[in-house]
């Protein structure tokens, strides 16, 4: 049984016992077979000591309980709740694209909501020099965290809004808490037993000075920090309230000295703002403090200066990371935005093969931000337009032919990764042209999708 899922459920008030004896490596006893566990801190002595998964033995009374004491099924601990906008299911392309376009509704939906909340809240600290409703950003975030809890692609089926400028602050708040959110999920859910093997291959007597900053810095994160960590990107440009808005909106550069000026959002106005609110969480502060500090040795424009790269955790790099993306597809009133695609593209290129923990980071950056995101129509190099069911590959569902025209029958689902581009280089994708929404390209779409997009509306 994989220790992550037994970590879960014990933070959450759980129990398990092995029945069996647990040794490490070397044989030393790590676990009694009688011993029931109800601490996170006994799973974790295990998990560092290179065990990703416990045999539990029912025959001798092993078992795993919920925080009621009821005992609980060993086939329904294994296997997780499969999500509701699970996109592995192809078999009904159809039933695929209400399912996209229904996620999209309820997302932009929660994204407006959590808009007009942040606002409130801008507006509040605006008034009284920093302080909020803490009770009001915590719900907000709630909300959005149980979204992409539930919905699993939730933030890749967003077709991106563009704001104008005046709309920024606001909406910049809510899209790094949704992206870092999202994120932050699928690294926690799927590279965690990765990044322990590579930390278990380290040797922590050798050269590598922060190689133990490492092992600190990185346990598989738990339900209730989870929350922390996306309050802490919602929050993560709070301090800009206290910094000029002729500083803030100015166009063209800014000089050294309102550079020097905008920077103390971070480590100093941001907080300043927590403490009058009375915040006081770690996880939060370390994000607002360093979520622009480098990611790797002599990255430019970086500060504050006072850690190493290998001392900003996982969450933090998250952060960063969902940042530089979001103010660069973002519209602002001295630049235009970046088309997405071109966005990804100059963010893994500027932080890939640096070293191989960052490269699982952004790797989940990739994953998630989703160079096609379902729902969005791409165009071919031979002039045809295609809606996108799947990132991955990604998989798409021609629309037209190559004169733009809508095609008549229903296609079969292509997976373009399986394509081989240069037996078929018409088959590629047309990077030069931007993707659109579907409401974009209306006309261009097979009656039977426009059907389904305007059922879901």
């Amino acid at each position: 049984m994989k220790i992550d899922r037994l970590l879960d459920i014990v933070a959450r008030g759980g129990s398990v016992k092995t029945g069996i004896d647990i040794h490490n490596k070397e044989g030393a006893l790590l676990l009694e077979k009688n011993v029931r566990v109800n601490k996170v801190s006994t799973l974790l002595v295990i998990k560092q000591n290179g065990l990703y998964d416990l045999n539990i033995d029912p025959t001798s009374e092993g078992g795993v309980w919920d925080k009621s004491g009821q005992l609980l099924p060993l086939t329904t601990v294994e296997k997780k709740a499969v999500p509701e906008d699970d996109p592995s299911d192809l078999t009904d392309v159809e039933n695929r694209i209400r399912q996209i376009t229904r996620v999209k509704k309820e997302a932009t939906q929660k994204h407006r909501k959590a808009k007009d909340n942040i606002k409130k809240v801008i507006s509040e600290m605006k008034e009284s020099g920093g302080q909020f409703d803490v009770q009001l950003v915590e719900d907000t975030v709630s909300d959005i965290f149980n979204f992409l809890n539930r919905n699993s692609t939730a933030f890749s089926s967003l077709t991106k809004e563009i704001f104008s400028y005046d709309d920024y602050l606001y909406t910049h708040s809510v899209n790094v808490c949704t992206i870092g959110t999202a994120i932050l999920n699928h690294f926690n859910d799927h590279f965690s037993e990765i990044i322990n093997n590579y930390l278990a291959s380290i040797s922590l007597g050798g050269n590598e000075s922060g190689n133990a900053d490492i092992l600190r810095f990185y346990i598989n994160y738990q339900p209730s920090e989870l929350r922390d960590m996306s309050m802490g990107y919602f929050l993560h440009d709070v301090g800009k309230v206290l910094i000029p808005d002729k500083i803030l909106n100015k166009k063209g550069s800014l000089s050294a000295e309102e550079f020097k000026i905008v920077k103390t959002h971070s480590y100093e106005k941001g907080v300043e703002v927590l403490d009058k609110n009375r915040i006081s969480n770690a996880v939060i502060e370390n994000i607002l403090i360093n979520h622009h500090s480098g990611l790797f040795n002599g990255e430019e424009r970086s500060y504050p200066d006072n850690k190493l790269p290998i001392e900003i955790p996982p969450y933090v790099k998250i952060a960063k990371l969902a940042d530089i993306y979001d103010a660069m597809t973002s519209k602002r009133c001295y630049k235009d935005a970046f088309n997405p695609i071109n966005a990804v593209t100059s963010i893994f290129r500027t932080y890939a093969n640096k070293d191989p923990f960052l490269q699982v980071v952004l790797h989940s950056f990739v994953k998630i931000v989703g160079i096609y995101p379902p729902g969005s129509i791409l165009t071919l190099r031979n002039g045809q337009m295609a809606y996108v069911l799947l990132s991955d590959g990604p998989v798409i569902l021609l629309c037209t032919d190559t004169k733009g025209q809508p095609l008549a029958n229903k296609p079969d689902p292509i997976d373009l990764g399986s394509i081989n581009t240069v037996e078929s280089p018409q088959i590629q994708i047309d990077k030069r042209r931007p993707l659109n929404a579907p409401t974009e390209v209306i006309d261009s779409l097979p009656s039977y999708i426009t059907k389904l997009l305007k059922a879901e509306e």
